[in-house]
């Protein structure tokens, strides 16, 4: 095995062969590596598919501080549209309204003791990031009617299996849980959820995989199952 493995660690005229003519194979390892099953089929790092940039840090928490804001703040919102049973746009009108008049009144406090403000950033739209959206919207909503449209033809099964089946999810939560409930959850879900899966990545994956193969399987085993069934009817109807 020693010997075999000298073999495979010499310089190979690049085509797999060693220079004296012996067929190196993959390592296992690498063969396992490339051919591991990664979560929403990516390819490259979860940072990177979250976005790469400071919202992905928040969400994944290397933003300790904001990250827990955010908790905090949705918690408050959450408590405060939940049991005091007050409108959501008498709140949110009175918020924008406090929060306007303190930015005035602080304004004008330090213009009268002849105080310099700190410059505050521009707050403008670009045309090409209001391009970009209208674009990335376009294309959401297209993939959208292509989906409906392959289920009013009933051209895929799985499709239409998973549709029904958050469809369904949707009606059962919605029923026990009120609005604001399930934003608050899905809040919390969205801010903690990608950090433990980023911790544990590797477990989760390999626990996924094995998930996959069997829904997989089982999916199979019922298209084919549904493939033969117009057959044996127009064969009936043959007969």
């Amino acid at each position: 095995m020693e010997q075999s493995d000298d073999l495979c660690n010499i310089e190979g005229n690049g085509d797999g062969r060693g220079n004296n003519g012996a067929y190196c194979a993959p390592s296992t390892s690498a063969t396992a590596a490339s051919s591991a099953y990664k979560l929403f089929g990516r390819q490259t790092s979860f940072h990177q598919m979250m976005g790469g940039g400071k919202a992905a840090d928040i969400i994944l928490w290397r933003r300790r501080r904001v990250s827990f804001g955010i908790i905090v703040a949705a918690t408050v919102a959450w408590i405060i549209f939940e049991y005091s049973e007050l409108p959501f746009l008498s709140v949110s009108s009175d918020v924008l309204l406090i929060l306007i008049v303190l930015l005035f009144l602080r304004a004008n406090y330090a213009a009268f003791r002849e105080k310099q403000l700190p410059v505050l950033p521009e707050l403008v739209l670009s045309e090409e990031m209001v391009n970009n959206a209208a674009a990335s919207f376009r294309v959401k909503i297209n993939y959208m009617l292509l989906m409906a449209h392959d289920i009013t033809l009933g051209k895929d099964f799985k499709l239409f299996f998973k549709v029904v089946i958050i469809l369904w999810l949707l009606s059962v939560i919605g029923s026990v849980i009120s609005f604001f409930t399930l934003a608050y959850i899905g809040t919390i879900i969205f801010i903690t959820v990608p950090a433990l899966y980023n911790k544990f990545e590797d477990h989760l994956d390999r626990c996924a995989g094995k998930i996959h193969r069997q829904f997989s399987r089982h999916y199979k085993i019922v298209d084919e199952s549904i493939s033969r069934l117009p057959r044996s009817i127009t064969k009936d109807k043959e007969l």
